[in-house]
């Protein structure tokens, strides 16, 4: 389906003043150039200033059939017959011709001329393209400036190349002292002009490849950064070109053979069936395609990919006759992102177009092939163009535009956050419209140089040669009836008696296709000239509105929907339509700069200072553009926040990419007083979203008691997220309770609803009604009531691990009151991916409570959580803390620094936590008895326990605390038993049992039975024994020496064979003494 709006997408026109009547036309860099009738002479004229006036005017060495200019090197290409032969030409410097009596240069591809050209270029010169076949269709590429040929089968491309003057200077002097005696006077002028000229280039063309395609005969190309395009007759196929450094071998050529058949069908009539290939199921298509390299420089070899193959199928009965069943207009087209340098040779976006007289179709290329969209045309079109903004296509008497939705591609590839809750854009297959047509009379081509839209138009109505085709066209048509009249009288059915007969032979059959499907035998056909006996003609240059004036135009046009039917298709569509010429608009702009530095002809016609004022100029259209974007943005947000369910969700982006604030965004939605109409759903939707977000814009109180009505009548059951939000701090307490009491009463109790009235009475200092309503539910219901909305405790932290977040008012009372609660709720929401563990840690020092709570937080996530990232990192700042408590205490039992600890009693107990947590092991036995004889707190006892049940749990690495435990002393018992401990840990039960038989004996037999057991119980006649034995001998009146020797002789006797235990009786030993234990070993032995 195809809009219609009546918009003004053109501002002027004027008539180019030619002296001749004009056979062809076309554009670029600035200048319209016209081939006379008759075809020997083009003129130049410049589109950009008023009243195109003529920059100049030069001949050519043929008649012109076919003419294009290239945007990258300012050159033009023709082709032209001369006594019957087709040549490929090329013309460089083409402006130089305004001078009067110019020299012109001729030289062969390849072979750059001395004289003139040596001298810097200053002349036109005319580069004759040799070829093995004649060429049909010629392209240049916008973005490389290379050349395409199509000829009978086969596509040429040719490589632009650029070689300066120092280079061309060094190979004169070579040409020079080869022969010496060549023109000595002329190479005297050649210096003396070249210093002026080192930075000139001169453009040359190299063959680069050659396509063989056998089954497709060429009518139009394209070619744009390495894409290919080949029109035929009712076909059209694309491929892709990559340069690899890969060898390749020529393994293609089989396939040529296929079209060796083609000759025995020649006779028969072949009837193509329709065919769309997109991608890679383009290579199925009948077309082969090999790949002939002829590059002598470039050593780089060619790899080919299909990408699109459309072939159509003329209907029978569409009445149509050859002309009307061709197709025509093909065109690449070349978009690049703003954030795109256009020297980068490669466009984000590319897309293809070519038309049938009565359909367009616009395909994109790049990032998967997809047709954009289908035109259809009110009257059969002739031809037509593609621009960033329009469709400019022409029929015999009008000139129309079509929007396309170039754009929309081209916003998606720019932008990542595109279709998003972030930004938004008109979909890619938003359905097209048709803009205000201009009426011309007998209109024949058309071309368009930014927004100068140049038309030829004729006043024949029908040219010699469309009489005598006529002529033709009926006598065969007669023909055709007889013969068929023939065959169906000679089965024995009179078509006169069947009306449907009838009517279906009076129908041209064979007339209808085009000379490729009734013969594949090539044919010349020459284009239609103008009749010499014209009644007149006209070249127009029609300038279209800047797309500014089209969208404010679009703008009082959609007006009319908006005060009918504010929810209507149209108006939306017609608001989208506006959306994306903003966008290509602002893609234009971007390159703006980057295209004028490319353009060689800016030097010969700007002065110094312009670059500088129309840099500042393009600022300025980009910054009237981006408001205009901006106002765009909001109307299209008030459109879908009143639409249907199913496109709600885009008044989000829409209004966000507007930069409104929330309030204006409330007070566009407002309803009317008599409107029956209550608030949309994509406002709601926008609402809800801004709320949920944590955003740094706090609402006043009447915006805030505004939105907290909003919800009141449209979703109450939001209530409590709204109430919950960052933006809403500022809402009246005592209004809103009064909602929420309401709420309660309609929808019943809930947790989350009930913690949000107690937070309304904590902020009406109500602390009774407070406490009465948080003890309505049990704590575990509270936690899961923080869960369900967590931002009842916090505000912040929904950008992730970095954002700042802040604790509520509820969190700073819980604090006070409900230590417990709130801990358990911190580790609930850690659990459940509300908050992350730093976030945790800001809240409890923005609380002022890293001492206590944050610690009480710490050991109850080591009980809950399952991570053991999480688990590590918990362990080593518990061991921290309590590391610091017993530094802390011991250095200064009487200090009132700040940092001296909470005398708060933490939540948790070292028997509470080691009876909980897997991760808190039980004390050894033997560190009861190294317990220091008196405490100088509880707070450090409690530390000391913690730390060493940490120690002897299974968890904790003892070589990440063992850094810290270095601050700790061993002169006291309870830091020797802590570096005990980590020696232990350690396995270094040797060194543990000589500094503990140092310190403290009494506990060396509680040691050994702990931990000497197993594969450690030899220990205890390998170290313990003998050390015993030596300490007793040095100080036999020790007691406690003596008790424990006399310990670990019951054991080692235990354990040991009689005759082991005989080897470890020390030689001075005194036998009465060990006797005994010997006399127990050996019973022992006699039981076993």
């Amino acid at each position: 389906m195809v809009h219609v709006y009546n918009c003004h997408p053109f501002c002027s026109q004027q008539i180019v003043q030619v002296e001749q009547e004009p056979g062809m036309v076309c554009c670029g860099g600035g200048a319209l150039f016209v081939v006379a009738t008759g075809g020997c002479k083009v003129e130049a004229y410049s589109v950009e200033r008023e009243g195109c006036p003529l920059i100049c005017r030069f001949a050519t060495m043929g008649t012109v059939k076919s003419i294009q200019h290239s945007k990258i090197g300012d050159y033009l290409v023709t082709i032209e017959e001369k006594n019957n032969a087709t040549y490929l030409r090329a013309y460089t410097n083409w402006r130089y011709q305004a001078e009067e009596k110019a020299r012109v240069g001729v030289r062969l591809l390849g072979h750059l001329l001395r004289g003139a050209s040596v001298r810097g270029g200053v002349q036109m010169e005319i580069i004759e393209i040799p070829l093995s076949e004649r060429p049909l269709a010629v392209a240049c590429c916008s973005i490389t400036g290379d050349l395409l040929v199509g000829c009978e089968n086969t596509l040429v491309l040719f490589t632009l190349r650029r070689q300066n003057q120092q280079s061309l200077n060094q190979s004169q002097q070579i040409l020079q002292s080869t022969w010496p005696n060549s023109q000595q006077s002329s190479s005297q002028s050649q210096g003396q002009s070249s210093s002026s000229n080192q930075n000139v280039s001169i453009l040359d063309f190299e063959r680069s490849v050659i396509l063989h395609l056998p089954k497709i005969k060429p009518k139009r190309v394209a070619l744009c950064g390495g894409y290919v395009a080949v029109q035929a007759e009712l076909e059209v196929l694309v491929l892709k070109l990559d340069a690899s450094s890969e060898p390749k071998t020529r393994g293609e050529s089989s396939e040529t053979n296929k079209a060796d058949h083609l000759e025995d069908q020649a006779d028969f009539l072949v009837l193509p069936r329709h065919q769309e290939l997109l991608g890679d199921r383009a290579k199925d298509c009948d077309i082969p395609v090999s790949i002939e390299k002829t590059g002598l420089e470039d050593r780089g070899q060619y790899t080919l990919s299909y990408v699109l193959f459309r072939r159509f199928s003329p209907d029978f009965f569409q009445g149509c006759n050859v002309e009307e069943t061709q197709l025509h207009s093909l065109q690449l087209y070349p978009l690049f992102t703003s954030n795109q340098s256009v020297s980068l040779e490669e466009p984000a976006c590319v897309f293809c177009f070519f038309s049938l007289p009565t359909a367009g179709y616009l395909y994109s290329l790049k990032g998967g092939v997809e047709l954009l969209s289908a035109y259809q045309y009110p009257e059969k079109v002739l031809e037509a163009v593609l621009t960033d903004h329009l469709l400019h296509v022409i029929t015999k008497n009008a000139l129309q535009c079509f929007t396309v939705r170039c754009a929309a591609v081209a916003a998606r590839i720019e932008d990542p956050y595109i279709d998003t809750t972030m930004k938004a854009c008109p979909p890619c297959s938003l359905e097209v419209c048709a803009l205000r047509m201009q009426l011309f009379i007998g209109l024949r081509s058309v071309c368009v140089y930014g927004r100068h839209v140049i038309l030829l138009s004729t006043a024949d109505t029908e040219t010699p040669e469309e009489t005598e085709r006529t002529t033709q066209r009926r006598g065969l048509q007669l023909k055709e009836h007889t013969m068929l009249t023939g065959i169906f009288l000679a089965v024995g059915i009179d078509p006169a008696t069947t009306p449907a007969l009838e009517s279906l032979l009076s129908r041209p059959f064979l007339q209808q296709y085009p000379r490729s499907v009734r013969s594949r035998k090539w044919t010349i056909s020459s284009p239609k000239e103008t009749s010499s006996a014209g009644h007149g003609w006209n070249l127009y240059v029609v300038d279209t509105v800047t797309p500014l004036t089209l969208y404010q135009e679009m703008i009082e046009y959609s007006q009319r929907y908006a005060e009918t039917n504010p929810q209507a298709q149209s108006l939306r569509h017609l608001l989208s339509e506006a959306h994306l010429l903003l966008r290509a608009s602002l893609l234009q702009t971007s390159g703006q700069q980057q295209n004028s530095e490319g353009d060689p002809a800016a030097p010969l016609q700007t002065d110094a200072d312009k670059p500088a004022e129309k840099q500042t100029a393009v600022q300025t259209d980009r910054q009237e553009l981006e408001e205009a974007l901006g106002q765009n943005c909001a109307q299209l947000g008030d459109c879908f926040s009143r639409g249907s369910q199913n496109d709600c969700h885009l008044a989000l982006p829409y209004y966000r990419m507007s930069g409104l604030s929330v309030t204006e965004v409330m007070a566009r939605n407002r309803p009317h007083p008599s409107s029956p109409h209550s608030y949309g759903a994509g406002f709601l939707f926008y609402l809800k979203h801004y709320l949920l977000e944590e955003t740094e814009q706090i609402l006043s109180q009447e915006a805030a008691d505004e939105v907290i009505d909003i919800f009141s009548q449209s979703e109450p059951s939001q209530l409590v997220s709204v109430c919950a939000s960052p933006s809403m701090v500022n809402m009246s307490p005592a209004r809103t309770l009064r909602i929420l009491q309401h709420l309660e009463d309609t929808a019943g109790v809930s947790v989350p609803l009930t913690i949000t009235m107690a937070t309304m009475m904590l902020l009406l200092d109500d602390l009774p009604q407070y406490t009465q309503l948080m003890e309505r539910h049990a704590e575990m219901l509270l936690v899961y009531g923080f869960i369900e909305e967590s931002r009842l405790l916090l505000h912040g932290g929904g950008g992730g691990q970095h954002t700042h977040i802040r604790p509520t008012a509820l969190t700073r009372q819980l604090a006070k009151s409900h230590p417990g609660l709130l801990v358990a709720a911190m580790v609930a929401l850690h659990e459940n991916n509300k908050v992350q563990l730093e976030q945790a840690d800001h809240i409890f020092k923005e609380l002022g409570c890293e001492n206590c709570l944050q610690v009480d937080f710490w050991e109850a996530m080591l009980m809950a959580s399952s991570q053991d990232a999480v688990i590590q990192e918990l362990l080593f700042r518990l061991a921290s803390v309590y590391i610091d408590r017993l530094t802390n205490s011991n250095s200064d039992a009487h200090a009132n620094a700040p940092h001296t600890p909470s005398r708060r009693k933490p939540l948790k107990s070292a028997d509470d936590l080691i009876n909980s947590c897997s991760h808190y092991g039980g004390l050894y036995p033997w560190l009861t008895v190294l317990s220091p004889a008196h405490i100088t707190s509880s707070q450090h006892l409690e530390a000391l326990h913690k730390l060493q049940s940490l120690l002897c749990g299974p968890s904790l690495s003892v070589g990440s605390v063992g850094p810290l435990l270095e601050r700790l002393s061993e002169e006291t018992l309870w830091g020797f038993s802590l570096h005990l401990l980590c020696a232990t840990r350690r396995g270094q039960y040797d060194r543990s049992i000589e500094k503990l038989l140092d310190r403290c004996p009494q506990a060396i037999i509680a040691y050994a039975n702990h931990q000497l057991q197993d594969k450690n119980m030899a220990l205890w006649w390998q170290k313990l024994l003998p050390e015993l034995c030596n300490r007793t001998r040095a100080a036999a009146d020790n007691s406690i020496l003596l008790s424990a020797l006399k310990e670990t002789l019951v054991v080692v006797a235990m354990e040991t064979s009689p005759t082991e235990f005989l080897e470890l009786i020390p030689d001075d030993g005194t036998a009465s003494y060990f006797l005994p234990h010997l006399l127990a070993c050996s019973q022992r032995h006699l039981l076993a």
